[in-house]
């Protein structure tokens, strides 16, 4: 990840039924490595794999997230993912209200 430590990222995965992605979202925000996360309606997914053309019903999931928390983030999705290759796609945020970014760096801080 080569953003700004200090940046706000939106990070997006899909995740392969609710439960799943309503349980990444709880750890995500309960240890700290999201301020927030949306569970999203169902979407039918249609892409290539090994080779051949399939198509799954997913549920994307969005994640608010600071740029210095995101190998935590990308880590979560993967332990919580059962795809081999999960989509994980972080996106700087260049612009919001100052209020509501500060509060995902403070939901987010290393209080290590």
């Amino acid at each position: 990840m080569t953003a700004n430590p200090q940046a706000v990222l939106i990070v997006m995965t899909n995740m392969p039924d609710r439960d799943s992605a309503n349980r990444l979202a709880h750890a995500l925000v309960e240890q700290k490595h999201a301020a927030c996360v949306n569970v999203m309606a169902d979407c039918k997914s249609v892409y290539r794999w090994e080779g051949k053309i399939e198509t799954a019903v997913e549920v994307p999931v969005v994640i608010k997230t600071s740029a210095s928390a995101y190998p935590r983030v990308e880590e979560g999705i993967r332990k919580h993912h059962p795809y081999k290759v999960p989509e994980i796609v972080g996106i700087e945020v260049d612009a919001g209200l100052p209020a509501y970014l500060a509060w995902v760096m403070a939901e987010v801080a290393d209080r290590s």
